[in-house]
């Protein structure tokens, strides 16, 4: 819906009585065809004279539009213009081009759907430059713009459309498309309205149409009533929601007065409170200058304190100086020991070469002794063997030469033969004892082994088990602590620590007691969690108390909820509100962090309690086990570091390192999927390893069983064996001892008995000297052995009088430190000494600061000091129970402010809605009054516009000596027009649709010139009016079109038409555009010439 003002028709403007004026004159004039140009001929002369003023077209430029590269520039004249021109040069391209460049939709054009048809193919935009003038007293902003508007307009290939509005010099003034519109208003120029354009097609749809609906509806858009129509219905539409609106804050208006009123009551009933909230300032002035005083009277014993501490300060110096001292001192007697030490080392190393030498030829000397002692004692035991043989010998002479051979010879042959078996049979079964011992020892060893193996296997076992036992523990606690982390510390924790907070809440603790440790942490680096597991150790699961009175109720509750089995450590120190400064003490390392460093600790108590039980702050954390060692153990090891511990757990001193047994954290570490996982398969590892320690187990007692029963039967044999061997040796003893019969010849044992003589003579020479020999050999001994005894002797003294050398530097040792440890606690005494001293300095002067700002506060309050009495607390007492006192009294009646401030809301609120109503209603009533008189005009104006397009159209009829008549049914919304050629019998008026084309398009001519007399613009535009008529009708039609041009000289008007036009009368007001044909075989660039005429 278009909101474009327009122009009443009853306008008393003077150029709007002049048209009337000539309308009327046009309405009598019929003359003759020579008549007509002659009159018409005076009228362009006299119309030549006056020139139109604002809203016209002076010109128009197309590129790139449509089909056409380049149309224009077009000069149009002020009155009359005709474009003239074949099908395809370009006469719709202008009329649709003016369409668009002023504010028109495409669908008005009826030459496409959308404005990015309009651009010609193959180019990126096109461009429109309409050029509308801006003179008289209906210019727009002259001031700015000049006599002269220029509106251009950009179409872009994607269908938007840009405008920039520009003076008379070009310059742009806007590129607002509502700048555009007011221009349009102002100009009262509607391209939309066919009087205004009348394009081919809106022609065929209203003019041609058969249907009387349809020319009712050409009437209406024509006048604008159908603009009035529906603003008519749009008003009275928002009238009934503005009466609903009405109807609803009238029920919202009773609320609003229902509720002020009871806000008014409360709001008088304040006054009672008002003498309290006096009392209670007058309280709050003296309770702000009483809490000045108190804090004086604190502020100096703090004062007097520091000055103290300061003083005592000296005393921690001299201490500190005299254990420095006393180090010094023992330090530098430890180094004289120790060097007295190293000469007494030095001194033995030196005897050691000759007390070795003296000990090799010791040792020689008595391996000669030895050798010599073995040559006499074999010289004895041959002498000994051939005295027992020539007794022996002599015995058997003597015996054989007085027995008498009593057997014979074939019992001796027998006997002999049975000696030989005997003794045959016992080899045998020594061979066979021997080989059954042999494999007895087999057995035995077997067995022995095999009970080792299983010995070792059962110890294995059951550590296995052990450890299956407590992986299946770690397991339950992993999952259990899913829900809760703190079940990783024993399944007990969580009802431990909820029994601790419970004896807390009762205050039976000074302190609460934090732990378990190893919760209350949390690592920087998760990879660091067994190296901190295994440095930490116990202390991950230890409490730590203020006071022993705490330990003793904490000991208590760990024995309800520990009553079997290993319970928590419990440190017991004062608990600090701040964390040790360790910043002299601590390892600073530039590479790796301390476990100080490593960790995240909230609570100052938990992180002292581990920098005084473990000594966290001089521990490193060293990722890589070698740059441990390399770190801990090279030249220049970090300051304060006592020891460091791999990602493994393994612990690296300086001189020593020890690899951890534990494997994995299992505290600390931050992923309990991946730690249920891993217990998982661990668990399905070790129940594999029990299933084979099992099978083992059984394999080895199976041995076992096996062996004892081959040792049993190899016993039983041994035994049955040497039983056997010890019958044949009886009797081979029986049959030795029965006495041979003696020969008769005695010559062999006597030559023996003589040589045996012999023998015993030389042995017995030999055995002297080689006693001579060893006695000589046992003297160099003995003379080698107590030089020897004498050196060692000599290196033992030595070294008897290092070791009490030794015993004196390990107490020098203790005693440095001894004396390093007292001087440790002096230095940290001081320290702690002058961190006090800090503190409380740090406190005096919040202190004063705070003195200060109280100070400040009471005297925003009261500017003068007031000398107060009474305590503070007193005060605070009494303003207490005045504050409860209003408390109660404002919950009786509310609060003060909020009941003025809900007072004043409650009536400010009622006020506007009941001004809102009041203005509501007299605004519906105002537009009951105004719509009914505006209902009335717009009647009264409808029929006034239609008996007036009734009296011009039958003035248009009555030139050419037509009759005809107009019959508007405004109830039904119709217009029937009925023509009948000549005057001759009205009785006989016809249809339009029974004449002929030509007839009916100069019915149609009349029809529109007859809105023309009734309607406002400042240019009329027609395409192709006379496609339908014949040269008779076509040569009437622009003959009254002409005259009502000629009678409108305010006014522009454009003609579109394929006829040459050469019969026109020459004028001035008269401009015809000749456009050239189209060039049916280029499709580039087609440009167009202007003859003006």
């Amino acid at each position: 819906m278009s909101k474009r003002k327009s122009t009443p028709v009853n306008e008393n403007s003077k150029k709007r009585r002049k048209s009337a004026v000539e309308g009327d004159e046009e309405e009598g004039a019929v003359a003759d065809s020579d008549q007509e140009d002659h009159a018409l001929n005076k009228r362009f002369q006299l119309a030549s004279d006056l020139v139109s003023d604002a809203g016209i077209v002076e010109s128009i430029t197309l590129r790139n539009f449509m089909c056409h590269s380049l149309l224009g520039p077009f000069a149009f004249g002020s009155n009359v213009n005709f474009v003239v021109g074949n099908n395809g040069s370009g006469k719709s391209a202008i009329l649709t081009a003016l369409i668009v460049a002023l504010g028109g939709n495409a669908q008005a054009t009826n030459r496409g759907s959308s404005l990015k048809g309009f651009v010609k193919e193959g180019e990126s935009a096109a461009d429109v430059s309409v050029t509308l003038r801006n003179k008289g007293r209906d210019a727009y902003k002259p001031e700015v713009y000049g006599p002269a508007i220029i509106i251009d307009l950009r179409i872009t290939r994607e269908g938007l459309r840009t405008y920039k509005l520009r003076n008379k010099s070009g310059q742009i003034i806007s590129t607002k498309k509502e700048e555009l519109i007011s221009i349009l208003d102002n100009f009262n120029i509607q391209v939309n309205n066919p009087i205004s354009v009348l394009t081919q097609e809106m022609s065929k749809y209203f003019l041609h149409s058969k249907g009387e609906g349809d020319k009712y509806k050409f009437f209406m858009k024509a006048t604008q009533l159908e603009q009035m129509r529906e603003d008519f219905v749009y008003i009275k539409t928002t009238k009934h929601v503005t009466e609903d609106k009405v109807g609803q804050h009238s029920e919202c208006l009773k609320d609003l007065k229902r509720k002020y009123l009871e806000k008014e009551d409360r709001y008088k009933n304040l006054a009672s409170l008002d003498e309290m909230h006096t009392k209670l300032e007058e309280l709050q002035k003296q309770m702000a200058w009483a809490l000045v005083a108190e804090m004086e009277k604190d502020f100096e014993p703090a004062k007097e304190k520091l000055q103290a501490d300061r003083r005592s300060t000296e005393k921690y110096n001299e201490k500190v100086a005299e254990w420095k001292n006393k180090v010094e001192q023992a330090e530098k007697k430890y180094k004289q020991i120790q060097e007295q030490l190293e000469g007494i080392t030095q001194q033995v190393q030196e005897l050691q070469p000759k007390c070795a030498e003296l000990k090799a030829e010791a040792q020689r000397r008595n391996g000669l002794l030895k050798t010599s002692e073995v040559t006499v004692h074999r010289c004895r035991a041959s002498l000994r063997d051939l005295e027992k043989d020539k007794v022996q010998l002599s015995s058997r002479i003597k015996d054989l030469r007085l027995s008498i051979s009593q057997t014979t010879g074939a019992e001796s042959q027998a006997r002999a033969e049975r000696v030989e078996q005997i003794q045959a049979a016992s080899e045998n079964l020594k061979h066979q004892i021997s080989t059954l011992g042999q494999q007895i020892d087999q057995y035995q060893h077997a067995n022995s082994r095999a009970k080792e193996e299983q010995g070792r296997m059962k110890r294995e076992y059951e550590v296995l088990q052990r450890s299956i036992e407590a992986n299946k523990i770690n397991l339950r606690t992993m999952e259990s602590s899913r829900s809760n982390r703190l079940r990783r510390f024993g399944e007990q924790m969580p009802a431990l620590l909820d029994s601790i907070q419970e004896a807390h809440r009762r205050r039976q603790f000074k302190q609460m007691p934090r732990g378990p440790l190893g919760f209350l942490i949390s690592l920087k680096d998760p990879e660091q969690a067994l190296a901190v597991e295994v440095c930490l150790k116990g202390q991950l699961q230890a409490f730590t108390c203020d006071n022993y009175d705490d330990e003793k109720v904490l000991q208590g509750l760990m024995a309800r909820a520990f009553p079997a089995g290993r319970r928590p450590t419990i440190v017991t120190s004062s608990f600090i509100p701040h964390v040790h400064d360790t910043r002299r003490r601590g390892v600073n390392h530039p590479d790796y962090p301390s476990v100080f460093q490593a960790l995240e600790i909230e609570d100052p108590v938990v992180a002292n309690c581990l920098i005084d039980q473990k000594g966290i702050e001089s521990i490193l954390l060293i990722k890589d086990r070698t740059v441990a060692r390399r770190v801990m153990q090279g030249r220049n090891p970090p300051m304060n570091c006592t020891q460091a511990f791999s990602k493994d757990g393994d612990q690296i001193f300086s001189n020593r390192s020890y690899t951890a047994d534990q494997t994995r954290a299992k505290y600390l570490s931050g992923d309990v999927e991946e730690e249920i996982r891993h217990l998982g398969r661990e668990l399905e590892n070790q129940e594999a390893q029990v299933a084979r320690f099992k099978q083992q187990m059984k394999k080895l007692d199976e041995d076992i069983k096996q062996n004892d029963g081959l040792l049993r039967r190899a016993h039983n044999e041994q035994k049955t064996t040497k039983d056997k061997a010890t019958k044949l040796q009886l009797e081979l003893t029986d049959l030795q001892n029965v006495e041979e019969p003696q020969s008769e010849d005695l010559r062999p044992l006597e030559e023996e008995l003589q040589e045996v003589i012999a023998k015993i003579s030389a042995k017995r020479t030999e055995y002297e000297e080689a006693k001579t020999q060893m006695a000589g050999i046992k003297a160099d001994y003995d003379e080698a052995e107590q030089e020897y005894k004498q050196h060692k002797e000599q290196i033992n003294t030595v070294a008897e009088g290092a070791e009490s050398v030794k015993d004196d530097l390990s107490k020098t040792d203790q005693d440095v430190m001894k004396c390093k440890h007292h001087k440790k606690h002096y230095d940290e005494k001081r320290s702690a000494h002058l961190c006090n001293i800090q503190a409380l300095e740090a406190q005096l002067k919040r202190k004063e600061e705070e003195l200060e700002a109280s100070v400040a506060k009471a005297t925003k309050i009261v500017p003068e000091r007031i000398e107060v009495r009474r305590s503070a607390k007193s005060l605070d007492s009494e303003i207490n129970r005045l504050k409860v006192k209003i408390t109660t009294q404002q919950e009786q009646q509310g609060d003060r402010e909020e009941i003025v401030r809900q007072y004043q809301e409650a009536m400010e609120n009622y006020k506007n809605m009941s001004q809102q109503m009041k203005n509501l209603n007299s605004f519906i009533k105002s537009l009951d009054s105004v719509m009914n008189h505006r209902l009335q005009v717009y009647a009264d104006l409808r029929r006034f516009l239609s008996a007036r397009c009734k009296y011009y159209f039958n003035s248009m009829l009555a030139q050419r000596a037509y009759s005809g008549s107009m019959t508007f049914d405004h109830k039904n919304e119709t217009l029937s027009i009925s023509v009948q050629p000549g005057q001759e019998n009205t009785a006989d008026l016809s249809d339009m649709r029974s004449l002929s084309g030509g007839e009916r398009s100069f019915s149609t001519v009349c029809f529109v010139l007859s809105l023309w007399a009734i309607t406002e613009a400042p240019f009329r535009c027609l395409d192709e009016f006379d496609v339908y008529m014949d040269m008779v009708n076509r040569r009437i039609s622009m003959d009254m079109m002409l005259k009502v041009a000629a009678g409108q000289h305010y006014r522009q008007f454009i003609f579109l038409t394929p006829q040459n036009m050469s019969s026109l009368p020459v004028s001035e007001i008269i401009r015809i555009l000749r456009l050239k044909d189209p060039d049916r075989g280029q499709n580039d660039s087609q440009r167009r010439q202007n003859e003006v005429q």
